[in-house]
């Protein structure tokens, strides 16, 4: 129920950002700005996509060697894309279930594992998209965020505490058990769960912050992040009615952020209308922002959807793959 509740409020909301975006501009303005789109630059975007996709599977893979050593890339390519499709296209996350449950045995990795790389890979790109946030408002002058109300320097440092947080996980470990003892002598319910919450949360960084293993993982992600950004500003270039390009630079984690806000499978209005906020904030004009969000929404949703589809469809998980996904 709570699922259902949520995606209700989810489409309501989609909805309600989609006549944001829409109740002070005309389909006619949006079109033009579409017609005017230039091709050579889209396909270099969506090559570009790749490249950075590329970059997080290699990250991926990096966290589930260390269940199984033998592991490829190749073999790790058609999991994760398939995992982004479902995303797109299903409701509840279910890309990640899928990710997490469903393709353990030909992989050759446990549950636990699989899960635990979904838990750091969260906080890898919450690094980079806090990080990215940051030195765009320090470069745009926006000391005071039209989106979410602080600064550039408060963000940069909240990106180093998390990234300090993912090199030296044992720094904190001691502070956070103490405060879930502390709240569990007078909120004995609120302090199990959060000492539960913070042995997950041990339990898979300790497993990613041996050796060089997360400094290798926070180079991929810089590496992913900076080929989407670069997919932003490409999406920017093609439109010659987007005057400010290098907005995009401020959309990519405006918009990414926006992700978070319940939606549709896709996050259908809600990244559209962040990421058109933030080109007009730096003096693009509405019609062309609004193209832009939309034209770069499609770059996104489209070739992980075709390319994590038709995975799924000459590589089916079988029911045996299935049953073993669902067992202890």
């Amino acid at each position: 129920m709570k699922k259902i509740i949520r995606l209700i409020v989810g489409v309501i909301l989609a909805g309600v950002f989609l006549w944001l975006i829409f109740r002070h501009l005309s389909l006619d303005e949006i079109k033009e700005a579409f017609s005017e789109a230039n091709l050579s630059w889209i396909g270099l975007a969506v090559i570009v996509f790749f490249i950075g996709y590329a970059c997080r599977i290699e990250r991926w893979r990096l966290m589930l060697i260390q269940n199984n050593p033998a592991l490829q890339w190749r073999q790790c390519a058609g999991p994760l894309m398939a995992s982004v499709a479902a995303n797109n296209v299903l409701p509840f996350r279910a890309g990640d279930v899928l990710r997490a449950f469903g393709f353990n045995r030909r992989l050759g990795i446990n549950a636990a594992t699989s899960f635990t790389t979904l838990f750091v890979e969260r906080l890898l790109d919450l690094l980079m998209v806090v990080s990215f946030l940051g030195l765009a408002l320090a470069y745009f002058g926006m000391e005071s965020s039209a989106f979410i109300g602080v600064g550039a320097g408060f963000l940069l440092a909240a990106g180093a505490a998390i990234l300090f947080l993912l090199l030296f996980p044992a720094f904190f470990k001691p502070f956070a058990y103490w405060l879930g003892r502390t709240i569990s002598s007078f909120l004995p319910g609120l302090g199990k769960k959060m000492n539960d919450e913070f042995h997950k949360v041990f339990t898979a960084l300790e497993h990613t912050s041996s050796g060089h293993t997360m400094p290798r993982l926070v180079l991929w992600s810089v590496l992913a992040w900076l080929a989407e950004g670069f997919v932003f500003w490409l999406t920017a270039m093609s439109l010659p009615s987007v005057a400010n390009h290098l907005a995009a630079w401020l959309a990519l984690p405006v918009g990414t952020l926006a992700t978070v806000i319940p939606g549709t499978p896709g996050y259908v209005g809600t990244f559209d209308y962040f990421t058109a906020k933030a080109m007009t904030s730096l003096g693009n004009p509405a019609a062309a922002s609004t193209a832009y969000a939309f034209l770069l929404h499609a770059v996104l949703w489209l070739p992980p959807t075709i390319a994590g589809g038709v995975y799924l469809l000459v590589n089916p998980i079988k029911k045996q793959e299935k049953t073993k996904a669902l067992s202890p």
